[in-house]
């Protein structure tokens, strides 16, 4: 069997055919409760990549609160719902922020889930071929554990948990951590609206120090934090990215710092030999392929 799987990589290499792997990077950003960020954080991080160079889309899964079309300042007229019941194709719903970085809106109600495991979103997904080549995949998930939301977590290849110096986020973070760390080796952490520097690495060594002694098999990866700011309160405010919109503000240098370690540690979460070999078709859809494994 391991033959076999290496004499295919060596024709993979050999052949460099872009039609039989997927470059695609899945990052699911999730926290324990709600109301410390994550959908701001997972907008201006994909906007942050896309300014990279790197061609990126943002799928909003946070099922019940679908909200990154306001965070982005844009109008979608249509969500994965439409899709889902043969309204318009999935390409239609690829809402074009930039050339280059897309957003696939969700439903803010719970009638998607009915779909999970009938095979319709799968075949949407594999008509499409305007994400074919992204380099990033960012998935905008639901706070909390359980359900879709989990799904989405254990399909993606890099989760990013995101929490703040409140201790009831701080609990329910923990609680994701371990959740997650039965089906994964490694997880990254961003402490969001922290005084400072100084007391964003003390949470971050806090909870790494549980987590050793609880979870010896996890390594807890800090990528960084973002300081309590005006400059994101503003642009939340009108509706615009924080990134864009305060180019000098220090949560824009603070999220560019987070990106250097990011692609640090990429070798760590995103297996060459896995993406080599996914079969041939696209790179979401060989994800929802994943993602409706589990249900």
């Amino acid at each position: 069997m391991h033959a076999h799987q290496a004499s295919a990589l060596q024709e993979l290499v050999r052949s460099q055919s872009k039609r039989q792997y997927s470059k695609t990077r899945f990052i699911a950003i999730t926290s324990g409760k709600g109301g410390v960020g994550k959908s701001t954080i997972s907008a201006n991080l994909a906007y942050a990549l896309w300014k990279k160079g790197k061609k990126v889309a943002v799928f909003d899964a946070d099922i019940g609160l679908a909200n990154l079309d306001l965070i982005f300042g844009v109008k979608t007229p249509y969500n994965i719902l439409h899709a889902l019941r043969g309204e318009v194709s999935f390409n239609q719903v690829v809402h074009t922020i930039e050339q280059g970085l897309y957003l696939i809106p969700g439903d803010s109600g719970d009638e998607i889930l009915k779909y999970a495991n009938t095979g319709v979103l799968e075949r949407f997904i594999e008509e499409s071929d305007i994400l074919d080549s992204i380099d990033y995949m960012i998935i905008d998930t639901g706070a909390g554990i359980g359900g879709v939301t989990q799904r989405f977590l254990d399909a993606s290849d890099m989760l990013i948990v995101v929490t703040m110096r409140d201790p009831s986020a701080l609990t329910d973070a923990y609680a994701t951590i371990k959740l997650n760390a039965k089906s994964k080796n490694d997880i990254a952490l961003i402490i969001n609206m922290a005084q400072n520097a100084k007391e964003a690495k003390a949470i971050y060594e806090r909870i790494r120090d549980v987590a050793c002694e609880k979870i010896p098999s996890l390594s807890l990866h800090y990528l960084g934090f973002l300081a309590q700011s005006s400059a994101v309160s503003q642009a939340t405010r009108a509706r615009e990215l924080f990134y864009k919109a305060q180019p000098l503000s220090p949560p824009k240098i603070q999220l560019d710092e987070i990106l250097k370690e990011l692609f640090t540690l990429e070798s760590k979460f995103f297996s060459v030999e896995q993406n080599m070999l996914s079969q041939s078709q696209s790179a979401l859809g060989s994800f929802f392929k994943r993602m409706l494994g589990y249900l």
